[in-house]
């Protein structure tokens, strides 16, 4: 029981060294800023377009609320550890293996503190922009203050399902070298299918029951759908316990793939 709280603080000291250095970036957190404000206010002039020759079941509010908040934590979904990479790349993780405590925690720790720091100091700056818009274009309430609450525990979880994807990702990365063909194939599911090209809400009903099970729509589309009330407050407990399910599921497979790299590991070079 000592070791496992000892563990658990270090894990948390990792934790809160990776955040502090995440607020030292603040020219990439003004320019992420002013990218994905560009970015919403270019997808929600499109989608007032759509809805004015063509209107959709879901109201227009719903829509600008989903690309406000889809791209206020776009960081979440793309943001990876280029020390890990360079690490990987020279033979410098070898110094890691030193340490006395799981590869595989550490750099979870890590990337968890990265995503989730990165996506706030963007975030903030974001909805307080996207709430001042009128009508139409910025971001509307939620459905209530439980629906607030639930969207909250579901981004959380969310966030690390998508941490725990990341760390698979490095796993083979730790194979290949070369973490680009990887990459590139995760970031295209993710952003197809977590809801930030198209949201999902937007996809035929059929396609729906199968895409929202996957893990990528944990990410951002469950807890933005339980923010705008789209799912009821009755299903909260139920998109919490398949977030949870995904996010162990992919820990338990990076986990082992980490350790299978550990055993076959060869570094080169002096």
């Amino acid at each position: 029981m000592m070791n496992r709280m000892r563990s658990f603080r270090t894990y948390g000291a990792i934790f809160r060294m990776r955040r502090r250095m995440e607020t030292q970036y603040r020219g990439a957190v003004l320019g992420g800023v002013v990218c994905q404000v560009f970015f919403g206010l270019v997808l929600i002039a499109v989608y007032r377009a759509l809805y004015t020759g063509n209107p959709q079941p879901m109201a227009l509010s719903a829509i600008t609320t989903y690309v406000w908040l889809q791209q206020a934590f776009f960081r979440m979904l793309l943001a990876s550890d280029p020390d890990l990479m360079e690490k990987i790349r020279t033979g410098a993780i070898a110094y890691d293996l030193c340490r006395p405590l799981s590869l595989y925690g550490y750099y979870y720790a890590r990337i968890l503190a990265q995503k989730w720091m990165g996506s706030l100091l963007r975030a903030l700056p974001m909805i307080l922009l996207a709430i001042l818009l009128p009508p139409g274009w910025g971001l509307a309430a939620p459905a209530s203050w439980a629906a607030l609450g639930c969207a909250s525990a579901a981004l959380l979880m969310g966030l690390c399902c998508v941490s725990a994807m990341e760390n698979i990702t490095m796993a083979f990365t730790m194979r290949t070298l070369d973490p680009r063909g990887v990459q590139a194939m995760m970031n295209l599911l993710m952003m197809t299918f977590s809801g930030n090209i198209l949201p999902l809400t937007l996809f035929p009903d059929r396609w729906q029951r199968v895409i929202t099970l996957l893990p990528y729509a944990q990410l951002l589309d469950a807890p933005i759908r339980l923010y705008t009330g789209e799912y009821a407050l009755e299903e909260a407990s139920r998109i919490l316990a398949i977030q949870a399910g995904w996010t162990v599921i992919l820990i338990g497979i990076g986990a082992y793939l980490w350790r299978l790299n550990q055993r076959r590991l060869i570094i080169q070079g002096g």
